[in-house]
């Protein structure tokens, strides 16, 4: 066994693209081990700005000898047959066996294929892996024809074993593969020559560079961290930033800087998105008051004066930045308390929505009418809703928006508060984009989900009735992404909304869209998908696909929040014993019944007489029905669906007793078919609850 380790030294890979090029590699070169035959037994690939690393451990020395048979034609076949399978297997005529098949004497080829040492075929591998590397874009340089991310410089492959460290060799376009590297650009440049993987990893460390990309952000958060609690500060926390500075480092020093009095007063959403879309510094805020005061870079060395000019450098370039934002801010807040955030909204009507839809004043319209409807629905003021709709993108002709896209909606919040709009308009401004994901915060206040649900209702009826749906894994309009968010907003909100009566928010939108387009959406297709997605989401919530199939048959199926109390209720019930053994005696009912319908050609659903019951625990069982139906049905009325699911659980003991006791095709002409009625009342009695023929099991 041996321990492989790969190093690809170039100048500096973009930092978003570092994560994704480390699985890559680390895919390639182990699949490409594996298929020529070697096993490994670990993996593992690391980057820095300038270098792709793998190393792998236990690397077989040499792949298997491989002994193949291969059956050929009959020895009496046409000789252009058999040179045909000459030269499929490389032999000649005299290399053949003959052996005896249930048809006569056939020729067998038996081909060996020696096994190749493990420098070769990571030579090989290696090669093939640098040429076809899937960069999302890459470079030519120079006069070669290799294509990579940046000019590549070199290449390090070495095989150490118990006999040492071997260089693989490689040449790919003029550029050898050796044993050596380089540390950090600036603090230790030089190359030095290394002989396995700790000795790279610790040679590396002491030239300043941390070659684990998990080791530079754990460095980087705490010096971060520590520079702003000794300020009395706090770091504001970016996941996504953090990956991001920890690849464009390789000897991360976090310095803390001050942001200059003038800016304090910009929104501080503005503050950390300039500092962080721009310069890509985190922010740093004061506890007490809630504003971003200061802000932490990353140098890539440590300096003499303690990173003194880099800061200062830093703060030239950021002044700039954050007087750009303070000329956007001031220019908005010009406008609107000059023209209203209608005023700053305008010019929505020379915007186009969709050239199917018209303008985003248009649509801004639909939704306006629509929220207007939605209101009483969740509780919130029909004139308050409709202003909020009004309003909510008029940010999008805002400087600041134009600048920072992400912003849209928090900042028309802001803007709606100086506009002195009330709080309901400027909180549903903000927050009626939301949920943008599967773990986004709903939002709860009426006015906001009344716009919310009216704008991405909106969206889906609009591309419904144009006929632009997803297909497959395209969903260019995210349509996807607002059904999931309409179905978070209902069931957050307790919401009893029926999405495809008529009138229904989804009605009236179809109409308010039909109208513009000339064609109407088909709800009864919108709503099919409307519930693929909300599959999608009880399943993530522990509820099985059957389950909800058998839900989504009843009637009601529209109105989302009765679907799940019905999902969760009927969940709850096949996971006790008494629910798994009801479906097996529900379904024993059924199928006789089915049989006996389609043999005697009528429907046995009527008439079922006590009477006419020879056995104690056909008669229990006539009593239990009757009791579980007068239960059931004032318990569905009333959607106290564990109530009815605990009133169908007490046919399990009588209905199976009733199968052991009674045999239902009696030579009696009527007490079969009354037993077959009674079969009829328990399948209908169970189909109240639920579509149980949709339960596996």
């Amino acid at each position: 066994m041996a321990d492989l380790l790969i190093e690809l030294f170039s100048e500096e890979i973009p930092a978003r693209m570092q994560k994704k090029a480390r699985e890559d590699l680390k895919k390639l070169v182990t699949d490409g081990l594996v298929e020529a035959g070697l096993h490994y037994a670990h993996a593992e690939a690391l980057s820095t700005p300038r270098r792709l690393c793998l190393a792998i451990e236990g690397l077989s020395l040499e792949s298997p000898t491989l002994r193949e048979e291969r059956k050929g034609p009959a020895i009496s076949a046409p000789e252009k047959a058999i040179e045909g399978f000459l030269r499929s297997t490389g032999l000649t005529l005299e290399q053949l066996e003959v052996r005896d098949d249930k048809k006569g004497q056939v020729y067998f080829a038996v081909v060996e294929k020696p096994g190749r040492a493990a420098p070769e075929i990571v030579a090989e591998v290696l090669e093939k892996t640098i040429r076809n590397f899937p960069w999302p874009k890459s470079m030519r340089w120079g006069a070669g024809s290799l294509r990579w991310v940046r000019p590549l410089h070199s290449i390090l492959c070495i095989l150490t074993s118990e006999a040492g460290a071997e260089v693989v060799p490689l040449d790919v376009d003029g550029i050898v593969s050796g044993n050596t590297t380089e540390g950090h650009r600036f603090m230790a440049p030089g190359r030095f020559a290394v002989s396995s993987f700790d000795d790279y990893a610790a040679k590396l460390k002491a030239a300043k560079v941390v070659l684990d990309s998990a080791e530079r952000e754990e460095m980087i958060w705490h010096e971060a961290k520590t520079l702003a609690f000794a300020r009395g500060l706090e770091l504001v926390e970016d996941a996504g930033l953090l990956a991001e500075v920890a690849g464009l480092v390789e000897w991360p020093v976090a310095l803390l800087g001050d942001i200059a009095d003038e800016f304090l007063a910009l929104p501080p959403e503005v503050l950390q998105t300039s500092m962080k879309e721009h310069q890509k510094f985190f922010s740093v805020k004061n506890p007490k008051t809630g504003r971003i005061e200061g802000f932490v870079t990353v140098a890539n060395r440590e300096t003499a004066d303690h990173g003194a000019t880099i800061l200062k450098g830093n703060l030239k370039v950021l002044s700039a930045r954050l007087s750009d934002a303070k000329f956007f801010w001031e220019h908005d807040l010009r406008i609107v308390k000059t023209e209203g955030l209608e005023g700053m909204g305008a010019g929505l009507a020379n915007v186009t929505f969709h050239n199917k839809l018209g303008s985003q004043a248009a649509r801004i319209e639909r939704i306006e009418a629509l929220a207007r409807e939605i209101a009483p629905l969740v509780g919130a003021s029909p004139d308050l809703a409709a202003e909020a709709a009004r309003v909510a993108k008029a940010d999008l002709r805002s400087a600041m928006v134009g600048e920072f896209p992400e912003l849209q909606g928090l900042m028309g919040s802001y803007y709606a508060r100086a506009a002195g709009l009330p709080e309901a308009v400027a909180a549903a401004c903000k927050g009626h984009y939301s949920p943008l994901g599967p773990s986004d915060e709903v939002p709860s206040e009426p006015v906001t989900v009344a716009v919310a649900l009216a704008d991405k209702i909106d969206t889906l009826t609009g591309f419904w009735t144009i006929d632009e749906k997803p297909t497959g894994s395209k969903d260019p309009f995210a349509l996807r992404r607002a059904a999931l968010g309409v179905i978070r907003l209902v069931l957050a909100n307790g919401l009893r909304i029926a999405l495809n009566s008529r009138p229904s928010p989804f009605s009236f939108a179809a109409e308010l869209v039909g109208a513009r387009a000339d064609s109407y959406a088909d709800t009864n297709d919108l709503l099919s998908f409307f519930h693929d997605r909300l599959k999608v989401h009880l399943r993530d919530e522990g509820i099985r696909h059957d389950v909800i199939d058998a839900v989504l048959a009843m009637p009601g199926s529209d109105d989302l929040t009765l679907v799940v109390k019905r999902a969760e209720a009927l969940s709850a019930f096949l996971k006790t014993e008494d629910g798994g053994n009801l479906i097996q005696g529900f379904k024993r009912a059924n199928n006789i019944l089915s049989q006996a319908e389609a043999k005697d050609g009528v429907e046995y659903s009527f008439g079922a007489d006590a009477k006419f019951a020879e056995s104690d625990e056909e008669r229990a069982l006539f009593a239990a029905l009757d009791a579980a139906e007068a239960a059931i049905g004032p318990a569905m009325q009333a959607e106290e669906f564990g109530a009815a699911m605990g009133a169908m659980a007490a046919l399990r003991a009588p209905i199976d007793a009733f199968f052991e006791a009674v045999q239902i095709n009696s030579d009696n002409e009527i007490v079969r078919r009354n037993r077959l009625n009674l079969l009829s009342r328990i399948r209908q009695i169970c189909l109240s609850v639920a579509d149980l023929t949709r339960i596996e099991g």
